[in-house]
């Protein structure tokens, strides 16, 4: 495949991965900017606290179906295993880094686990899967999303390595490990600190 068209490949994956669900979540039900509020994220952690869970979860489940559709669409397309895992990268930095919101959006932890689960299946559901167990033991031990989000999103590339599928998807794991750990970057200062928010904090 040439390079035009790989490029016009990831493009279609970093649109895909930009549709800010929890911006327009908001923005047509509060007419508000969820970037105003809270951490100032468009994710579903974000607009939970602003609008209730079920809004949440519905954010983070339609965030997770973005990442599902652009492994989907590349798989079906024919596309090589290194492309696909590329167009993954580009769905969570589309989410991460959206164009239409002035590259202001989440931190791409329901992103990151939809293309990771149907990265390579039926295994990787069962890596990542068990990666969502670790994410809720740690929700309960600690009571703050992102600390959990953090270590499930470590636990899952051992997870997928260990599940044996092929390298790229483990690598996609790894890299997406690290995007995650950048954007939450403040958020590790204030585990560090002891200042994190926690689930029920007032």
């Amino acid at each position: 495949m040439n390079f035009s068209l790989s490029f016009l490949w990831l493009a279609l994956a970093y649109l895909i991965g930009s549709i800010p669900t929890g911006y327009l979540s908001v923005r047509l039900v509060r007419g508000i900017d969820i970037r105003t509020f809270g951490s100032g994220n468009t994710g579903g952690t974000n607009v939970g606290r602003l609008m209730g869970r079920k809004w949440g979860v519905g954010v983070i489940v339609f965030d997770m179906l973005k990442g599902a559709l652009v492994i989907g669409l590349f798989r079906l397309a024919g596309l090589p295993n290194w492309l696909v895992m590329c167009g993954a990268l580009a769905a969570v930095l589309g989410h991460n880094y959206p164009i239409w919101l002035g590259f202001r959006g989440g931190k791409g932890v329901a992103t990151t686990f939809g293309t990771l689960f149907f990265c390579a299946l039926p295994w990787s559901a069962a890596a990542i899967a068990l990666a969502g167990v670790v994410w809720g033991l740690c929700l309960y031990l600690w009571r703050m999303v992102s600390l959990a989000s953090l270590i499930a999103l470590t636990a899952a590339p051992v997870l997928l390595a260990l599940a044996k599928v092929p390298a790229e998807s483990v690598w996609l794991g790894v890299c997406l490990a690290l995007l995650a750990f950048w954007r939450h970057r403040s958020n590790v200062g204030r585990i560090m600190r002891g200042t994190e928010n926690r689930i029920g904090q007032k």
